[in-house]
């Protein structure tokens, strides 16, 4: 297995890599790294239950001779944030599991549900959402500021981190616009939809519920051809949407082999679950590339949790795109926000760790015109960045590819410096990470070093 360091940067294995510190104490929980809240085992006091008291801070001294020795599992709490495997999170998933009466009611009655009914029901749902100390709202790089510090500790040591950068011909960042189409309102609006992203050169994704009730027989297959006929991507978006996939794991595996099934009629390689349940460790029984089914942080969706990551990252076959930016349903109608500040904060936070700026506007919601004028406006503004800073704006499919091949690039010497060999090597940049005081900065070399 690789070190995470690698895994991530892709920087060279030849690097005074960290090691980690043994014994580590046998019970996980919360620590500080600095000022970086992490949760595994760790080597220095006590496990924290929670992230309100009692955190040890198991900040490493200044750094001397020998190899960095981390005093905790670097591995083991990337992986516990990614993939929810924190308390809060792991709650959020057993309350899923549970799929109590009222939830079971609520999904048979939503769709005939006014707006504003199910506007209360969530309003209730999440109450003291505001309270919630772990994620952060409204964009959580934990991983991200972890990463930062520990490359910081291999600069101190050996003086130099090159690396791959994330983003293909030096981009700053990644944008990545997809729809989810949930009723027979939001296909019939998806035309419309579909002519102003082409208006602003943005090529999105249309994630299509295949089973769902209110399909006419032969509709789902001829609306999938209207999508690729206009050359957007299309993808799975759960079976049916009726809340009920990750209740039982017998259950989703039977259902697995018919989205499979619905993927290959679509012909497409990604996947997103019904309102952003999910259980990541179940997404090893789906044919798929990439799944789009956990959010940066989730307190304002069903299941609360979140992966800390701006970056897309691996679990096992399947690469996830996790969301970062709000939903427009939690923009419009959960904050009651007609305007992009809540994006524009978001795409600032993110772009601060160059990662993926990643959303999801129904058709079903942006018919209000008041939500449509939003939508244009945040298009302008993406339009802008990708411009005047050059920010890469793609549809899912190509950043699976892109991140695919990064993960089999290799950073080589190249006499003094360095060169990138691999898949897709033509448009990966050679980066540095370097300390520019005590912060950890990037910089990210133009010119092509590849073979």
């Amino acid at each position: 297995m690789a070190h995470p360091l690698v895994e991530y940067f892709r920087c060279s294995e030849h690097l005074a890599l960290p090691r980690t510190a043994d014994p580590l104490q046998p019970e996980q929980g919360y620590f500080r790294f600095g000022d970086v809240i992490c949760y595994g085992r760790q080597a220095v006091g006590a496990a924290a239950p929670g992230t309100d008291h009692g955190i040890v801070d198991v900040t490493l001294p200044a750094p001397g001779a020998g190899p960095v020795v981390l005093p905790f599992d670097l591995s083991e709490v990337i992986g516990n944030l990614r993939h929810e495997r924190y308390p809060e999170a792991q709650h959020a998933v057993r309350r899923v599991s549970a799929f109590s009466v009222t939830h079971a009611v609520y999904y048979a009655v939503r769709p005939a549900l006014p707006v504003g009914v199910r506007k209360y029901l969530q309003r209730l749902h999440w109450k003291g959402w505001r309270q919630i100390p772990f994620p952060s709202w409204p964009v959580d790089v934990t991983v991200e500021a972890l990463m930062r510090r520990v490359a910081g500790l291999v600069v101190e040591r050996s003086g130099e981190f090159p690396f791959i950068w994330f983003w293909p011909d030096g981009a700053p960042g990644c944008v990545m616009m997809t729809h989810d189409v949930e009723s027979a309102a939001g296909v019939k609006f998806s035309g419309r939809l579909m002519d102003l992203d082409d208006r602003f050169g943005i090529r999105s994704a249309f994630q299509v519920v295949p089973d769902a009730p209110w399909w006419a027989k032969g509709a789902t297959r001829r609306f999938v051809e209207q999508l690729r006929r206009r050359g957007f991507e299309v993808n799975v978006h759960d079976l049916n949407h009726d809340g009920r996939l990750f209740r039982r794991r017998e259950r989703f595996v039977r259902h697995a082999a018919a989205i499979n099934a619905r993927g290959r009629e679509f012909g497409s390689r990604g996947f997103r679950s019904g309102a952003m349940y999910r259980r990541q460790d179940w997404l090893a029984a789906l044919d798929i590339s990439y799944d789009m089914s956990v959010p940066n942080v989730a307190h304002l969706e069903p299941q609360r949790g979140g992966c800390c990551t701006v970056m897309p990252y691996f679990t096992g076959h399947v690469l996830e795109l996790p969301l970062t930016a709000a939903q427009d349903y939690t923009v419009f109608h959960v904050l009651g926000d007609y305007s992009t500040r809540l994006w524009q904060e978001q795409i600032d936070l993110i772009l601060a760790e160059h990662g993926l700026i990643s959303f999801i506007a129904h058709p079903d919601y942006l018919s209000d015109p008041r939500a449509w004028e939003v939508y244009t406006e945040l298009l302008h503004l993406l339009d802008g960045l990708r411009a005047e800073r050059h920010v890469w704006i793609a549809p899912p499919g190509e950043i699976d590819r892109w991140w695919r091949n990064r993960s089999e690039m290799r950073l080589v010497r190249d006499g003094a410096s360095w060169r990138i060999t691999g898949p897709g090597s033509a448009r990966a940049r050679v980066a540095w990470a370097r300390l520019e005081g005590d912060r950890v900065v990037y910089d990210v070399d133009r010119s092509r070093r590849t073979a």
